[in-house]
């Protein structure tokens, strides 16, 4: 793969990559996506097209990688789970330059997949690109396996671009799409792949995984960020900012207001935003959408709370939600409305140019939502 088509990856996730499971011993959770594909391999009914959902910072994209060294493994069954993890194959899976492997996924600078990544650019249009390499022979004469990252930012138009592909897949191909929900994809996509959910990972499991790639971490700090990570090892690396940590404690303490105050809400997220500097897009981008991921737990945790209960591991956001349902004006209608404003406002991050409107337009929703 040639470096203008792979995807940069941010440093959070970097530091995820660079601590990804080897082998499937070492990948906490999703056995029951680890059941069917057994299965599916064993009987020789492997689809060509999937569609994985769920949570970012879950294990989709890790799971998809070790899927592939089952594939391509030279000392194993191509038609089991198995792989050696030492062979060529299994080696050049791990550094993403196995020749039949094609990986790709939204730049950091784009909001959006771009087209040329699926059929090649205008000079070279269907010379190149995703839907042309999956075509070719493969390199070992086996398998074919292409990676689709960030599938939540397919466009109409670079989804149209996918659909030969996936109608009519090459013999012995597998695409896998990666997103984080069924509703973020566009009819076209999701009717024509077969659809993995991935759970959240519980309390236990981040708190291994993150005991594995923060060795330097107190234990102490550990179990916070595993409290805090609602399923998602991204989420708990984000959360190791010890600014980010108190600006999520003040967010839920504005959020629990009653009335709220939404100037300064709009003023004290646009802050946190801006503190990321001026060049560094991706990172103002990924504080803006935590932010916002932030307000859907608290929203969602004030839901449950408003119904008398509690759930959740994270003791921290359980007070503050049960302390804003009591003399919250709002009801469940209103909690109901802020959480799925805080989801639109986390999938638009990426589509508007004007962030700072973004911020307020969404505080100013949220306030009009928790009144009576």
């Amino acid at each position: 793969m040639s470096e203008s088509r792979k995807k940069k990856a941010a440093p959070v996730e970097q530091e995820v990559n660079d601590q990804l499971p080897r082998s499937w011993d070492e990948l906490l959770g999703h056995q029951r996506p680890k059941n069917w594909f057994e299965i599916a391999l064993r009987q020789g009914r492997l689809a060509s097209t999937f569609l994985f959902v769920g949570k970012d910072g879950i294990g989709k994209r890790t799971f998809a990688k070790l899927l592939a060294k089952a594939l391509f493994c030279k000392n194993t069954d191509s038609n089991s789970m198995h792989f050696c993890g030492t062979c060529e194959a299994c080696v050049q899976v791990d550094a993403s330059t196995h020749p039949d492997l094609i990986e790709i996924g939204k730049p950091d600078d784009k909001s959006t997949i771009p087209v040329d990544l699926l059929i090649g650019p205008p000079e070279a249009r269907m010379r190149e690109g995703l839907c042309h390499d999956i075509r070719l022979k493969a390199f070992y004469g086996g398998r074919k396996v292409a990676i689709l990252d960030d599938a939540d930012t397919l466009q109409e138009e670079g989804a149209n671009c996918l659909l030969k592909t996936l109608e009519e897949p090459p013999p012995g191909s597998v695409l896998i799409l990666i997103g984080t929900s069924e509703q973020k994809q566009l009819p076209t996509i999701r009717s024509r792949c077969q659809i993995v959910r991935f759970r959240e990972l519980q309390r236990e499991q981040v708190h291994a995984v993150l005991s594995r790639i923060l060795p330097q971490s107190s234990a102490e700090e550990v179990q916070d960020l595993a409290g805090c990570a609602d399923g998602s090892i991204s989420q708990a690396l984000l959360l190791k900012d010890p600014e980010l940590r108190q600006f999520r404690y003040q967010l839920y303490e504005r959020l629990a207001k009653c009335p709220l105050d939404f100037m300064e809400l709009a003023k004290a997220v646009s802050g946190l935003a801006d503190a990321a500097g001026k060049d560094v897009g991706a990172l103002k981008r990924a504080r803006m959408k935590i932010v916002f991921e932030f307000g859907e737990r608290f929203y969602r945790q004030l839901l449950i709370a408003l119904d008398g209960k509690r759930l959740g591991s994270d003791d921290m956001l359980h007070s503050k939600a049960e302390a804003a349902a009591k003399d919250y004006r709002g009801g469940r209608h209103g909690a109901l409305a802020c959480w799925q404003r805080c989801q639109t406002a986390a999938d638009d991050v990426d589509r508007f140019i004007n962030q700072s409107m973004l911020i307020e337009a969404w505080a100013a929703d949220l306030a009009k939502h928790s009144k009576a």
